[in-house]
């Protein structure tokens, strides 16, 4: 029989965890043992930030668009109300990008919901 030899399959599992850990730290790029700990750790933190980065970008859209619209005179629930009742349909992604690209265009949006405000504050 001949000798089985038993470290490809061992040298390729701490070659993955180690090239996972480049660019970091210390020994935490080129020690076995805590390289394991950091790469884990890092993924962990990746987890949970996919998800609070859509949490952060849309608190980063309505503080753009309450800039927008104070401008003009108006709160952000205002205006928010104001787009609803006009059926409006543009996301906040969308309004936070004209607000600051195209502010000719987001004015009239901010006229169109003021009409619509003013229409059934009237209409009550």
């Amino acid at each position: 029989m001949a000798k089985i030899k038993r470290g490809t399959t061992t040298h390729a599992r701490h070659k993955k965890i180690l090239n996972a850990a480049k660019g970091y730290y210390g020994r935490r790029k080129n020690v076995f043992r805590i390289a394991v700990q950091a790469v884990e750790k890092s993924r962990q933190y990746a987890y949970r930030d996919r998800r609070t980065r859509k949490r952060n970008f849309r608190a980063l859209w309505i503080q753009r668009i309450n800039a927008g619209v104070r401008q003009h005179g108006i709160t952000y629930s205002r205006f928010m109300n104001g787009i609803r009742l006009a059926r409006i349909e543009l996301d906040r992604k969308i309004l936070a990008d004209l607000a600051i690209h195209n502010p000719t265009i987001f004015k009239n949006i901010i006229k169109n919901a003021e009409n619509a405000l003013s229409l059934n504050e009237t209409s009550l």
